[in-house]
């Protein structure tokens, strides 16, 4: 460590000799391309042999441990030192720093007052001084990161910015803080807000400068001043400031050297044999391999079990091969074009698969899982599935602190900052409902988003400025620099475990071949791949730099690297004995005993899902009552629970109560239970009220649903921020992780999950096909045209529709004992519309109780929470009952079907609208109206049933919605095959429309009573075919 001289270095003389080489190195040296800019630690002097008559031979050593005393405590010497100590620093020349003491009996007050006089001058200076310097230690602390040397290829500035004007890039710039070169050898106390000194408290100007250029200027740019937490800004200083604070053992770094020889040769390896693949690999950022398992190697010595990621395309496989550690033949055969497909489903792409794998941490000895999730190509959209899988692993195994199990996520840089998902997730971090107590966040920081220009892509000066918003610390390093990668990533990984905050690592590299490696770049970028292709591989960089260092032998890294040549060679051999391509062996969220060994149901019939009536009646009281002492709730509210309690005693219930129903008893079930979504605690319309509020303490609540029984599994009820895209899909990856939840999101109004559309189209609706990944997660979307305009009418029934699997113009051939479970096993998604309390209340228990999990999609209503006759007798929910796929007519048309001259068929709260239109028109006994209350998978036994009841009715299918919205275009064809096409199936509903719904009340009612009059127009359809 360079060694304080203070005054002894001012002052001490010096040869001619030692003097003239001290002006040669007044100046920084220039360094090559690449080579660490700094400053050299020389010192100036410029005083006499005969103004220092008391600095001769060993006095100098004296003189030095005074001016140690003095820095520690000045009062600690002599008011004479003190004097001298003071105006040496503030610049006086040693002569008159001196001052001789006044002879003994002389008055004390000519001293002081002679002090005075001397010192007071120097003293403002010294002050002015070591401001100064304390605003250049903050300047290199708050923007050093903007001068840092991150660009391997050095050809661009990460950050897209100017040089900042208070960085000292060169001596001149010491007048910004009113200094000189003068002032470098003088020494300085530093300031407790940095590290820079180690065990010293002050340094020279030249040193303080040399410093923080290494710790802040080289191959590392810090971002934290922005924190507003002084501990937090201080336990980074102390990593990257303090001396020696990024050294490793020869054993870390040939661990590294092993790690980045497997991270090189495997892309070469995949690229001599399928050279014409596109496998996205890693070339230029091979660091990343290192850097992962740097963060997995330290978490896991924290106490880390479990590690889920989540990551796009580039570099999967090698995640896969040197990470999660998947077989290498396993990886190798999805190259083989001629391997046929096994499971069921349609698969997906080798490089957006995911892994479930657990395994002996190799550093810590210590068993670890990981998991990396399948995702599609929608960069960035596994981001809240990952946090929300987090999340539920943590719940289940009471994690309440993120010690055990975390999230690790990666990114690209265009993506980063260009996904607004990215911005959704990391507003979740600190959510009390939605915290994984810290995130991760690696970002491959290629500095080109497939063919466009960072200049293009952003218009922050980094890609990773969008994480300052939640406060996270940002470490931007060359990628080209292993061991800065290697030290960065196991501050990031101590960070996420002192704080429990997330943190980002940015990778700063390039991208050796295109997009892809069919991908020609030199169209678009021909200056920068002009350098990438002189540029040498880092592997071969770093392995020059420890055979220098004598950390390995030129002869140990042939041999390593043979040695994994090898094992890639007989993995590739092994690979070509396979036949049949598994996608089951790269499931990321297994559940283990919920299926049979081969990833069936363990069995093919569904309980059914009513209650004994002392259980509704528990529930009940429950969902009515304050189940805590001196509790005061609102005056509304009283009433509320005073007519849920009036329902109770008459056997009925309302909307509301009956999913109280089925979430109590869940809950007593052992079943856990999550709802989530924009005012869910309360609900949108003010019918649920879950959540009780003390109208008389700040912050008090009451959840009666954790008042059921004293064994219950846990209700989480929470409002969500306001996202749809990114906590869906936190809610998609807590359903991910246990097949005993039941994980409900609720959008504010249906057409709110407009914004959700991808984790709907690429996750929840494919993801079994895609992925063999079966999920239980329910979709609960307001629907309804209530005259309230085209806004929050319509939660668009007809896109969930087309994208259902099943076939409209095949009838299942299915046994008629198990035909309904048969249909849902074979479904890619369950969709429903309600219209009774007690069928809602049977198709959320159903959700849990049929042996397998698929997505549940409910049409949700508004109108219907407080319509009198929306209503469900506790008959309809005893044991014995279930959920009804089709509810048909059960008037008088029943007695005489003969008599029926049509049939309606319809869902949801229309039914309500044509039930009353009919009975004021009288038609009870020539009209009969059926309810399809499982839109998919469509209940064609069922239908078929109805249709035959009324042979010689008309087929009418009615809705509320436009002719091209709802339900129309799904269920036509559908009705035509389960009659054989024997009848027309006629429309009665609104015209086709560009709008879910008018915004003049008056068109609203006129529209439906003009398609009310069709549906009971008899003659209507009279002539057409």
């Amino acid at each position: 460590m360079h060694r304080l001289r203070t005054t002894i270095a001012w002052l001490r003389p010096m040869t001619a000799s030692q003097n003239a080489q001290s002006l040669s190195l007044g100046r920084p040296v220039t360094l090559g391309a690449g080579a660490l800019r700094t400053f050299q630690p020389t010192r100036r002097l410029n005083a006499s042999v005969a103004a220092e008559p008391f600095l001769s031979g060993t006095s100098s050593n004296y003189v030095e441990e005074m001016y140690y005393a003095w820095l520690e405590n000045p009062r600690s010497v002599h008011k004479s030192w003190d004097v001298f100590f003071r105006n040496a620093n503030a610049g006086a020349p040693p002569g008159s720093a001196y001052q001789s003491p006044p002879p003994l009996g002389s008055s004390a007050v000519g001293l002081a007052n002679a002090q005075a006089l001397t010192a007071q001058p120097n003293v403002e200076k010294l002050v002015e001084d070591h401001l100064a310097v304390q605003s250049l230690i903050r300047a290199y602390q708050i923007r050093g990161h903007h001068v840092a040397q991150l660009d391997p290829l050095g050809i661009m500035a990460a950050d897209l910015e100017p040089t900042p004007s208070d960085i000292i890039t060169s001596y001149d710039k010491l007048a910004f803080y009113g200094l000189d070169e003068s002032d470098l050898d003088k020494v300085f106390r530093l300031p407790n807000t940095t590290f820079i000194g180690g065990r010293e408290s002050a340094l020279s100007l030249r040193e303080i400068i040399h410093r923080l250029e290494m710790a802040y200027c080289q191959h590392i740019g810090v971002e934290f001043m922005f924190i507003n937490d002084l501990d937090q800004c201080q336990w980074i200083r102390q990593k990257f400031e303090s001396p020696g604070a990024m050294q490793f053992s020869l054993e870390e770094k040939r661990t590294l050297l092993a790690r980045m020889i497997r991270s090189t040769r495997f892309e070469e390896f995949l690229q001599r044999k399928w050279s014409s693949e596109k496998r996205f690999g890693l070339e230029g950022c091979e660091a990343l391999i290192p850097a992962l398992k740097t963060i997995i190697d330290k978490s896991s010595e924290r106490g880390v079990e479990s590690v889920i990621l989540g990551m796009p395309h580039r570099g999967r496989l090698n995640v896969l091969a040197n990470v999660i550690r998947k077989e290498l033949d396993q990886i190798f055969c999805q190259f083989d074009s001629k391997l046929e497909a096994a499971d069921e489903g349609s698969g997906d792409v080798k490089y957006h698969l995911g892994m479930h794998h657990r395994r002996i941490n190799r550093v810590t000895d210590r068993n670890i899982t990981l998991s990396l999730m399948a995702n599609p190509s929608h960069l960035e959209a596994v981001d809240p599935v990952v946090q929300g899988k987090t999340k539920a692993e943590q719940f289940y195994c009471g994690d309440t602190e993120g010690n055990r199990v975390m999230s690790l996520l990666l990114h690209g840089d265009a993506a980063f900052a260009g996904q607004g998902i990215v911005y959704e997730t990391f507003h979740l971090s600190d959510l009390p409902s939605y915290t994984t107590h810290g995130t991760i966040h690696v970002v491959v920081n290629n500095q080109i988003g497939f063919t466009t220009d960072p200049r293009m892509a952003r218009s922050s000066p980094y890609p990773t400025d969008v994480a300052r918003v939640v406060n996270a610390p940002i470490f931007h390093v060359n990628a080209d620099d292993p061991e800065a990668v290697m030290h960065v990533c196991n501050v990031a990984a101590e960070w996420r475990n002192t704080f429990h905050k997330d943190v980002v690592v940015d990778l700063v590299s390039y991208r050796r071949n295109g997009h892809n490696e069919m991908d020609e770049p030199m169209f678009t970028q021909p200056l920068m791949y002009k350098q990438i292709k002189k540029q040498k591989g880092v592997l071969h960089k770093y392995a020059e730099k420890l055979i220098a260092e004598g950390a390995v032998t030129r002869q140990e890294f042939e041999e390593e690297v043979a040695r994994y040549d090898k094992v890639c060679e007989e993995a590739y051999a092994r690979s070509k004995d396979e036949k049949i391509l598994h996608i089951k062996h790269w499931l990321d969220s297994p559940w283990p005993g919920f299926f049979t060994l081969d990833g069936q149901p363990k069995s093919m019939t569904c309980p059914p899902t009513g209650l004994a009536e002392e259980e509704l009646v528990h529930i009940g009281n429950i969902a009515s009552s304050v189940p805590e002492e001196d509790f005061t709730i609102h005056g509304g509210l009283s009433r509320i629970l005073k007519g849920r309690a009036a329902m109770v005693s008459q056997r009925v219930c309302d909307w509301a109560l009956g999913e109280y129903m089925a979430f109590g008893s869940l809950l007593k079930e052992g079943t856990h239970v999550r709802l989530s979504g924009q005012d869910v605690e309360r609900g949108t319309f003010s019918h649920r009220h879950h959540v009780l509020h003390d109208q008389n303490v700040d912050k008090r609540t009451c959840i009666p649903m954790n008042h059921m029984a004293p064994d219950q599994a846990p209700y989480t009820v929470c409002n969500s921020s306001l996202s749809e895209y990114g906590v869906l899909g936190f809610e998609l990856g807590f359903a991910m992780a246990s097949p005993n939840a039941l994980v409900l999101w609720e959008a504010q109004f249906g057409d709110f999950n407009n914004t959700a559309q991808c984790i709907i189209d690429q996750f929840i609706c494919p993801g079994q096909a895609k992925w063999v990944r079966q999920n239980g997660i329910v979709l609960l979307l307001p629907h309804g045209m209530e005259g309230m305009g085209p806004e929050h009418s319509s939660a668009r029934p007809e896109r969930f529709l087309q994208m259902c699997n099943d076939d409209p113009d095949v009838f299942p051939k299915l046994p008629e004992e198990d035909f309904a479970v048969r249909q849902l096993v074979d479904c890619n998604w369950i969709v429903v519309n309600c219209s009774t309390p007690a069928n809602y209340f049977h198709v959320l228990r159903r959700q849990i109780q049929q042996p397998f999990r698929k997505p549940l999609i409910i049409f949700t209503p508004k109108s219907l929470l407080r319509h009198p006759e929306a209503k469900s007798s506790f008959d309809d929910m005893l044991p014995g009952t279930h959920f009804k796929r089709v509810i048909p007519e059960a008037g008088p048309e029943c007695a005489s079907p003969e008599r029926v001259k049509r049939l309606v068929l319809c869902t949801g709260k229309v039914f309500y609208e044509l039930t009353r239109e009919r009975k004021n028109r009288g038609l009870e006994d020539v009209v009969a109206i059926a309810r399809i209350e499982q839109l998919s998978p469509f209940p064609f036994d069922l239908v078929k049933a109805e249709a035959d009841r009324y042979p010689g009715a008309d087929l009418v299918w009615c809705q509320e919605e436009h002719k091209n919205q709802g339900y129309y275009d799904y269920v036509k064809p559908r009705i035509r095959t389960t009659i054989d096409r024997a009848r027309p199936v006629w429309y009665a509903g609104r015209d086709p429309a560009a709008a879910p719904a008018t915004g003049n009340k008056a068109a609203h009612l006129m529209e439906l009573q003009r398609f009310l009059d069709t549906a009971f127009n008899l003659d209507a359809f009279a002539g057409k075919h």
